[in-house]
């Protein structure tokens, strides 16, 4: 009786951890992000040491927005370097994620 009821409780165990989604898969482009930032520092007319230190800063903005988009369970995937398929597109929120660190004076 006490290994039927063991049994039982494995099985509910197995079936609840097999059944629950452990990670949540996205992609981001990143360096379609990068790029677009870059690109209009340089085609502004600024100091190149200021336009220089504002993508020195993008450039830690954008790592630590990948890193705190990749915690609890979820996956990120840079989108330019594979094949995804039906995988969510998440570029806008580390859109939002970058400018909000870089809002918030950019180093933390």
């Amino acid at each position: 009786m006490l290994a039927i009821a063991a049994a039982l409780l494995w099985a509910a165990w197995v079936s609840r951890e097999l059944s629950e989604p452990r990670q949540e898969i996205v992609t981001v482009r990143l360096a379609e992000t990068i790029a677009a930032f870059v690109d209009a520092e340089a085609r502004g007319a600024q100091d190149p040491e200021a336009s220089q230190a504002r993508v020195l800063a993008f450039l830690k903005a954008s790592e630590r927005a990948v890193t705190e988009m990749g915690t609890n369970g979820r996956v990120v995937l840079v989108g330019e370097a594979v094949l995804a398929g039906g995988v969510p597109d998440a570029t806008d929120e580390l859109r939002m994620r970058i400018a909000r660190q870089l809002g918030q004076g950019g180093e933390q």
